[in-house]
């Protein structure tokens, strides 16, 4: 049995030009970003949402649930109920689901999500929070002194860009994945190159015309790069294994932080005739999934996703039209396919299904995050409607698959068909 048991629809939405942090968009809010988003697609589908699910992982401190804040600036009704998603990478696919789940046959809803790293804030230490506000309830001038002697342990909080638990960032643990797994640094950068790639054939195509709007004296995404080439991206130095000699993660292999946001429609079947968009798909299928992060790798809880969904549907890889699996890194991408392909992993799995050789030139044909960029909030949603207008071209009684891996050894697999 399927974990959607209602006929739901996916409509393509709009999204910013990425942008590089501290470029372009360096002055540009979180909150900003979104309200252009989401005024773009109401006044394109002339449809006002029921609900607005947004995600976001870097925190802010001038907003809680920046759903809502998103819909009292924007052009939404006040009445749009409105609340904030963090699944890390995750986010904006996490949102889709619960939207799904939560509609009626004549609702529309609203996914997505936001990232600003140029506007990460800087925070104080939590001992020196606890120093600030003693001052107010100092008696007298021999409080007041003493408390100022504390002033040498004033520290700042820099978000350190590390799991919590681990003390290992994203790129760490894929280069740990990336070595038991033999993933090589050729093969990263073929992929890489590949992504650029691809993106430019699809740009050049028109492909993005009407996925990506101007926003902010910006027209087009600013991270691809088209004169990239194997020989360049060979001699950019490992950044996250300096030391060892074997790291084979780099700048150009992986996906970099980026300002931007994105949002999709999730729409009842009732109202899927009101949207003048011809890219849309029924939403049939999805699967998260959690592993043991040192066991199996922080980013590989796709591949158990991936397996369980196909199993569960009767499909074979070879039976996915469109393949979509989020670029982190090359890395993260190449172990998670050889994890796919390993009669070991699918062993251990209990998958019976024969599920065939993975289908290389099937995916990711219209470039992903190492070209486009990695809003971390925003990823999701561009995907999906980035799949949703691949479907449509590909014709009728088409499957697309999106997989999104995501920090603290979480994953989310998407379903969609034609």
């Amino acid at each position: 049995m399927n974990n959607i048991n209602k006929e739901i629809w996916l409509v393509s939405g709009l999204r910013t030009p990425f942008a590089k942090e501290n470029k372009e968009l360096k002055d540009v809010s979180a909150i900003d970003l979104s309200v252009a988003v989401v005024n773009s697609m109401k006044k394109k589908e002339q449809v006002s949402p029921a609900y607005l699910a947004w995600g976001t992982v870097v925190p802010n401190l001038t907003y809680g649930n920046i759903a809502r804040d998103i819909v009292l600036e924007s052009e939404l009704a006040d009445q749009t109920i409105a609340y904030s998603t963090t699944m890390a990478c995750a986010s904006s696919i996490l949102s889709t689901i619960q939207l799904a789940l939560m509609i009626t046959d004549e609702q529309t809803a609203i996914s997505g999500g936001v990232e600003s790293f140029s506007n990460l804030q800087l925070g104080l230490s939590n001992e020196t929070s606890k120093w600030i506000k003693r001052y107010g309830k100092l008696q007298g001038i021999i409080d007041k002194i003493q408390w100022a002697r504390d002033i040498l342990k004033f520290r700042l909080y820099i978000p350190p860009g590390v799991n919590r638990v681990t003390g290992k960032s994203m790129g760490q643990h894929a280069e740990i994945t990336a070595l038991r797994l033999g993933i090589s640094r050729k093969t990263q950068d073929e992929m890489a190159l590949l992504s650029h790639k691809n993106y430019f054939t699809a740009k050049n195509e028109g492909f993005y015309n009407d996925l990506i709007f101007p926003a902010f004296n910006i027209t087009e995404d600013l991270i691809p790069r088209n004169d990239t080439s194997l020989e360049k991206l060979s001699r950019l130095a490992p950044v996250f294994d300096r030391e060892s000699g074997k790291g084979t993660i780099t700048a150009g292999n992986s996906s970099l932080f980026t300002d931007g946001a994105a949002g999709v429609w999730v729409v009842g079947k009732n109202r899927i005739g009101e949207f003048k968009t011809p890219y849309k798909a029924k939403f049939s299928d999805w699967e998260l999934a959690a592993v043991d992060i040192e066991q199996e790798g922080i980013l590989m809880s796709p591949t158990f996703a991936i397996t369980r969904l196909l199993e569960r549907n009767k499909l074979t890889y070879d039976d996915i039209d469109v393949w979509e699996i989020h670029e982190a890194f090359a890395a993260q991408v190449l172990s998670t396919i050889s994890n796919l392909e390993s009669p070991a992993f699918l062993k251990r799995m209990g998958i019976k299904t024969k599920l065939g050789k993975f289908p290389m030139e099937k995916l990711n044909l219209k470039g992903s995050s190492i070209s486009i960029g990695h809003p971390f909030g925003a990823t999701g949603a561009r995907i999906i409607s980035q799949t949703l207008k691949q479907l449509h071209l590909a014709g009728e009684n088409k499957k697309a698959l999106i997989s999104v891996c995501a920090d603290g050894g979480l994953g989310a697999v998407l379903l969609l068909e034609t």
